[in-house]
């Protein structure tokens, strides 16, 4: 096994904006982030591409007592994906699930008015809606952001990640119209592993992200 690919996110996102030119500039793209580890990568993409920049809100569902464990995800206003083999093997009761799925909508509202304040979110009809998260490990935030950005109205919608194992690269396929990886290394443990910084993003780094678009127009500006 090799040695890191990434310097740092912002690293990350200047090599995964080099295979996403054909996307750069029709008038009609929209990069949004996973925050939060997203957002620098995402930042690089949208400068690149010259579009503008917004988040799409997500939070992954954790198994009570197992929360590295993803049942599911939630995902902008509504959507939630629930990973049947997950919740069928751990046998977990739908009040259990709501419980969770509660608690975390409360908190997927929260960050959404730290990180947009009282801007209104990027409108996705019609357009090509490019989903950037700094990885991908189960791919189970990144499928319901695909189907959330489906459900606002994108015409078209591509992931693009740095780095993934290629099983969920393929299943993503399902969701989304392309599916761009700049990298799918194998053996594949962790996202992390293949930075040389991956330390966390905090919220501030959003917020100033945010309100320093990559692009007049952008949300923020």
């Amino acid at each position: 096994m090799g040695g890191a690919l990434y310097t740092d996110r912002r690293d990350a996102g200047r090599a995964l904006a080099g295979r996403l030119g054909a996307h750069a500039p029709d008038g009609a793209v929209v990069v949004l982030a996973l925050p939060r580890g997203g957002v620098p990568v995402a930042w690089e993409v949208a400068r690149a591409l010259g579009a503008p920049l917004d988040i799409m809100p997500v939070r992954k569902l954790g198994v009570p007592g197992f929360e590295e464990l993803a049942m599911g995800a939630i995902a902008g206003t509504d959507t939630m994906v629930l990973n049947d083999d997950v919740t069928g093997e751990m046998r977990l009761p739908a009040e259990e699930i709501d419980r969770v799925a509660a608690r975390e909508w409360a908190e997927l509202r929260r960050r959404e008015r730290v990180y947009r304040g009282d801007r209104p979110p990027a409108d996705l009809a019609g357009a090509t809606a490019i989903l950037v998260d700094d990885g991908l490990a189960t791919g189970a935030t990144m499928r319901a952001a695909a189907i959330a950005a489906r459900g606002a109205g994108a015409a078209r919608v591509v992931v693009a990640v740095p780095v993934a194992p290629a099983g969920t690269e393929a299943m993503l396929r399902r969701e989304a119209d392309e599916v761009v990886c700049a990298a799918t290394p194998w053996p594949f443990q962790a996202v992390g592993q293949w930075y040389d910084d991956f330390s966390a993003t905090t919220d501030d780094e959003v917020r100033a992200l945010l309100g320093s678009p990559p692009v007049a127009g952008a949300p923020g500006a």
